[in-house]
């Protein structure tokens, strides 16, 4: 029996390349997205194209209501629910010092309030299929980012929530996470910058969003595995 999947942010970047991996693995994808219905639409037509089964859906995670509404469609279209990955996110930069309350509500309502109602919200689904979660994070759960100073905030209240989820929800469901290093460096970013980023990485090269499926992939068919965190950074948080 197929198992299906609901991926946030699976429209563009690492998003993206975690639904099509995992379509590769058989499932059946629900492909989320806020604004970037083409580029959705893009990865539902690739995974038909492919053999598999997807379709699209539309949420603003910023609202506190999009949660469960987002759960019911993938269970009015599927029937059922194996696996969630939190990739949404956004990364901007907001110090601590200088960020607005609107800057700390927004980064806070997406990076960590939409990956609690969520799995709130899927918890007797993937209850029900013995399923799992898999909490897209990144080194600044580690470490002190301080010109991503809300983010970085951010996404160290997830890991701890990953923890909580795994602890709360077991035996029944897993809930794991995900820590990419430099894998998809800002558009922005200049030749000088990425050549900066790579000689901080001990394996001595920029990651690809392949790298990120990899883990996922694993995590979804680890049965043994709950409340751990695999850092795939090329060995960056070695280095000072």
């Amino acid at each position: 029996m197929s198992r299906t999947a609901l991926v946030t942010g699976g429209a563009v970047r690492v998003g993206r390349a975690i639904a099509l991996g995992l379509a590769e693995e058989g499932f059946r994808l629900a492909v989320h997205y806020n604004r970037s219905s083409g580029p959705a639409e893009g990865v539902v037509e690739e995974i038909e194209a492919g053999g598999g089964a997807a379709a699209s859906f539309q949420a603003d995670l910023s609202q506190s209501a999009s949660a469960g509404g987002l759960i019911r469609q993938v269970e009015e279209r599927f029937g059922d629910l194996h696996a969630l990955v939190n990739s949404a996110s956004i990364y901007r930069p907001d110090t601590i010092s200088e960020g607005t309350d609107e800057a700390w509500e927004l980064i806070q309502a997406i990076n960590v309030r939409a990956p609690f109602q969520l799995v709130r919200e899927a918890a007797p689904l993937l209850t029900r299929t013995g399923g799992c979660v898999v909490n897209i994070v990144d080194l600044s759960a580690f470490q002190v980012w301080n010109r991503f100073g809300i983010h970085s905030v951010s996404k160290t209240a997830l890991l701890k929530l990953t923890r909580v989820q795994a602890r709360t929800l077991a035996p029944s469901v897993r809930v794991n996470a995900v820590a990419p290093g430099n894998v998809l460096p800002p558009e922005d970013d200049s030749e000088e910058e990425i050549e900066a980023s790579r000689r901080r990485v001990p394996l001595g090269r920029i990651g690809d969003p392949t790298d990120v499926v990899g883990a996922v992939r694993y995590l979804v068919n680890a049965p043994y595995v709950t409340g751990e965190v695999v850092v795939v950074d090329g060995g960056r948080l070695l280095e000072p």
